[in-house]
């Protein structure tokens, strides 16, 4: 039988607080990187008598000290549940000094990070290069 004990670990609420002039300088880059790359090049039309889902909007948003971008689909399909519903695809975590981890969402409904400590342009710059963190279309 193995033994058991306790061992520490980080107090995940300590993280920094992310200063207002951080919260709106992602915002507004964010916002471009969104209106500029992401929606031309992921929103498509559907075609006629389309059944499976789609994406019909993006948009980035903050929670606490994550920076989320989210899709929103449509569910067209004669089972669906709702007509639409919002899938993030990828977050930016505020980790201080301007830095930020970057993860994206697994099939798992699970958050995967892959980056530590990059600058916003650096992350901008992977969500662009990197198919793991863009929206999952069909």
């Amino acid at each position: 039988m193995p033994k058991i004990g306790w061992t520490w670990g980080p107090n995940r609420r300590l993280k920094p607080p992310v200063p207002d002039d951080v919260k709106a300088d992602v915002q507004s880059q964010g916002d471009v990187f969104v209106r500029e790359f992401l929606k031309p090049n992921f929103i498509k039309k559907p075609p006629k008598d389309y059944r499976w889902n789609y994406i019909i909007d993006i948009h980035a948003k903050w929670h606490r000290s994550f920076f989320y971008f989210v899709a929103t689909f449509r569910s067209p399909g004669p089972n669906a549940l709702s007509p639409t519903f919002e899938a993030p695809f990828s977050r930016l975590e505020y980790v201080g000094h301007r830095r930020f981890n970057l993860a994206n969402m697994r099939h798992t409904d699970k958050w995967w990070e892959v980056y530590q400590g990059l600058t916003l342009e650096q992350c901008l710059q992977t969500i662009r290069e990197e198919g793991i963190f863009q929206p999952v279309t069909i």
